[in-house]
């Protein structure tokens, strides 16, 4: 018999209350923006907690893309709880509040300040990957007592040492950045993409930086319709000047590329400005845009790659040095098979918050407030939050992930008043999509 999801007076009753939960830690999967947040929320709830992080260092995943300047300004940026503990322990804030950082200024200004808090220091373990999450003695298809059992979940070091550890609930704030879309419109790998993983590179490459060499006098063909792929191709741009061999070729599979072109209103000034240094890029002839392309194969040919695709009816080819991989990003959820999610069949988001966020209808800026109600999954007190709560969809800001941690923590907290207040104000925006296949964080 398919198990049903437990009401909020379910959860809360004293009868699920399990003494074997007392003296277990919170655990949180992810040591980012979000993860951080909710450290800092639950410190100031006397809840305690410990963070499995997979990079190794904090904030991994930021610093990977940390040469590239968010959307938002600082004043969007900084979780109101983290501010209070960094405040009182002497940290300044930045002296700019409407200004955006790179993702590299976050991390030092902000996420490492916080990560040191005494308070939060000793209970980040990095190098760290929870492989799998389930609870003690119980797979997901047994129901008696599953309230009061405890997690486990499974962790590897970087040594590939594996052991177990206890929680009394599940915060899964891990993003998406490292399980990127497909290049293929199917959602499938194109046939071909093991023997061409060379000439593939990741969202956001510092071509500026430590990957130049690379990427200088080389074809590049960037893929992808959304805001990680407009950051590229102008970077790229700026690398054309000084090596002026580098040609840069845009692939997109629909007619045009929404989200760039449509962002007139938008109140993130720094996103509104993108769509308009694209196209003159294209109208100056530095890009050639190959639109309405849908990959379907990638072959080695000799130093470069040959990508087939869909256009028009007929199968075309494009010869390639380098393939930039800017579709967006999905939801990691192998290591939660053991526990009861209810997610949008779609977007792969929880299910009372995909209709909030979907892509057809929603841009950053018109998501409503949510909390842990939107987030509660079959699995009592077990979350996902912050990037990977959107699943694929485009539209998450920072400030979302902040609100729904807050939520989150006083429902953990059993202050169910402040769990159910949910205030959001968000920067309106014109960024809208009706396809959310290339989803790009909005932060």
């Amino acid at each position: 018999m398919k198990g049903r999801q437990l009401t909020v007076s379910e959860l809360t009753s004293p009868a699920l209350r399990d003494p074997r939960l007392d003296g277990l830690p919170v655990a949180i999967i992810g040591a980012g923006p979000i993860g951080l947040a909710t450290a800092a929320h639950l410190v100031e709830r006397g809840i305690d907690f410990v963070i499995y992080e997979s990079g190794e260092s904090i904030a991994s995943s930021v610093r990977s893309w940390g040469h590239i300047r968010l959307f938002s300004p600082w004043e969007h940026l900084i979780d109101p709880a983290a501010r209070r503990l960094l405040e009182a322990d002497q940290w300044a804030a930045p002296r700019y509040p409407d200004q955006a950082p790179t993702g590299a200024e976050l991390v030092e200004q902000y996420l490492a300040p916080l990560a040191a808090l005494d308070s939060i220091a000793p209970r980040i373990h990095t190098g760290v990957t929870v492989v799998a999450v389930t609870r003690q003695g119980m797979d997901r298809t047994r129901s008696t007592g599953r309230a009061g059992t405890p997690f486990t979940l499974r962790v590897a070091d970087a040594v590939g040492s594996v052991t177990e550890v206890s929680s009394r609930a599940v915060i899964d704030a891990s993003g998406t950045y490292r399980t990127t879309n497909s290049l293929g419109s199917n959602g499938l790998d194109p046939l071909g993409v093991d023997a061409a993983a060379n000439h593939i590179t990741h969202a956001l490459p510092d071509v500026l930086g430590a990957d130049r060499a690379r990427f200088s006098g080389k074809h590049i063909t960037v893929v992808g319709a959304g805001h990680s792929a407009a950051n590229t191709l102008i970077n790229l741009s700026t690398l054309i000047q000084t090596s002026p061999d580098t040609m840069v070729t845009w692939v997109i599979r629909n007619k045009s590329a929404v989200r760039v072109f449509t962002s007139d209103n938008d109140e993130l000034a720094g996103r509104a400005s993108l769509g308009a240094k694209v196209q003159k890029l294209i109208d100056f002839g530095v890009i050639t845009v190959v639109d309405e392309f849908e990959i379907i194969r990638l072959e080695i040919a000799g130093d470069r790659v040959d990508i087939a695709g869909l256009r028009h009816h007929g199968v075309e080819h494009l010869s390639t040095d380098l393939i930039v991989n800017a579709t967006g990003f999905r939801p990691d959820l192998g290591m939660l098979r053991e526990v009861r999610l209810s997610l949008d069949e779609i977007v792969e988001a929880p299910i009372k918050l995909a209709p909030l966020i979907d892509p057809n209808l929603h841009s950053c800026g018109t998501v409503e407030p949510h909390g842990f109600v939107e987030l509660q999954q079959p699995e009592p007190n077990f979350f996902i939050a912050g990037m990977k709560s959107y699943g694929r969809a485009p539209t998450f800001l920072l400030a979302t992930g902040y609100e729904q941690v807050r939520s989150i923590t006083a429902y953990l907290a059993g202050d169910l008043s402040a769990a159910r207040t949910v205030e959001l104000v968000l920067p309106s925006t014109g960024v809208c999509s009706t396809d959310a296949a290339d989803s790009t964080c909005c932060t």
